[in-house]
């Protein structure tokens, strides 16, 4: 079925030396390897049916868990659709890979605070996830008011101690599509963080300087924020290089370059605010190239690659591994995983395209040669 591979899984013929140092790099000439222990994706859409058994594969080759996205047609509002969307998942996945789809539940301004019990009693479902109506794609079932319509469910999930998982964007028409994370910072996250402390906070996909402040103004613990290979790497300039760009859209959208440098800066500080959220979104070609393109990048072939090129570049190797697979689990309070995956510094080319019977799926950085590649071990 599909018609390009996804990662080179032959192991190198080059001999490696031990160098003393973190994360067990090794170095043998030009060429080096790192082992860390296998990370997980605390934000990934697996979407369902054929798009889903066309790319979990992607993700559960290096990946241990994945934080899995609510925002299907019709969306997963309730424990039980939760347990069965966890069941199409598992019945999709490599079974080799041992790897964990971690659930969520979409909220709405009629979730009750009974579901949030059923779904801590469930153990499968570990965030409920909140879509402002209208901010990105299959949200226009979301919330309308946040502190309004769903104060008594969030004070459930204070109880529960179960994480919000946000993304952080007004959706006013008035308003900036390049201003709406920082809007949505000051009107609806600042006011939820005073009025609910206790509460655990994930502001997915940050892309803005003044969301790193944010994350990093509020007490480390219960606010925290995911950051993506896309927001790390390019900025608004790569939706339109060249001609549109329609595969480097996304949203949130790109920001300017000192907002890149900002979140860079973040997740490569050592911080344990930040963490491994890829936002890997398949879409198929044809509804990416078309008059009204849809948002979403797809990472998942690529994301440790692109990931481990933006620590080396900026010295900070040493600091990857609690950035792809510390942080997370210990904010969300799940142990670490203990198995462990290998990159290497061999260079390999991007397939063009992913091709299945319903059509193509281009990942990020399509046709471009990458520096690093991850191997299972």
């Amino acid at each position: 079925m599909i018609k390009t591979l996804v990662f080179p899984c032959k192991a190198s013929k080059f001999p490696f030396a031990k160098i003393e140092g973190p994360n067990q790099l090794k170095r043998k000439g030009s060429k080096m390897e790192l082992t860390i222990t296998r990370p997980d994706d605390w934000h990934l859409h697996l979407r369902d049916g054929d798009l889903l058994e066309a790319v979990v594969s992607h993700s559960a080759t290096h990946f241990g868990r994945g934080i899995v996205m609510p925002n299907l047609k019709p969306p997963i509002t309730t424990t039980a659709s939760a347990v069965a969307y966890r069941e199409s998942i598992l019945k999709a996945v490599p079974t080799s890979s041992g790897f964990t789809p971690l659930m969520t539940l979409y909220l709405t301004d009629t979730t009750n605070p009974d579901e949030i019990k059923l779904a801590r009693k469930s153990g499968v479902v570990f965030a409920v996830k909140l879509y402002p109506a209208g901010a990105t794609t299959n949200s226009q079932d979301g919330v309308t008011d946040l502190l309004g319509k769903c104060l008594p469910v969030l004070e459930e999930m204070v109880m529960q101690n179960m994480p919000l998982l946000v993304h952080g964007e007004v959706t006013d028409p008035d308003i900036d599509i390049f201003d709406r994370e920082k809007v949505f910072i000051d009107t609806v996250l600042r006011p939820l963080i005073q009025k609910l402390p206790q509460l655990k906070v994930v502001m997915e996909h940050i892309t803005t300087m003044d969301a790193v402040r944010f994350v990093e103004s509020c007490t480390e613990g219960f606010v925290a924020g995911t950051v993506t290979p896309q927001h790390l790497l390019l900025n608004r300039n790569s939706l339109f290089q060249g001609g549109l760009q329609p595969h480097n859209y996304c949203l949130p959208v790109l920001k300017r370059e000192i907002h890149r440098q900002a979140i860079v800066s973040a997740v490569t500080s050592g911080s344990k605010r930040f963490f491994l959220g890829t936002d890997s979104a398949p879409h198929e070609r044809r509804r990416k190239e078309c008059p009204c393109g849809c948002a979403g990048i797809y990472n998942a072939p690529v994301a440790l690659s692109l990931y481990t090129k933006v620590f080396e570049e900026v010295g900070a190797l040493d600091k990857l591994e609690a950035f792809t697979s510390f942080n997370g689990p210990d904010f969300y309070g799940l142990p670490r995983n203990t198995a462990k995956i290998r990159l290497r510094k061999t260079p390999w080319q991007v397939p063009e395209s992913f091709s299945f019977a319903f059509g193509d799926i281009i990942p990020m950085f399509a046709g471009e040669t990458l520096e690093w590649q991850p191997f299972s071990i």
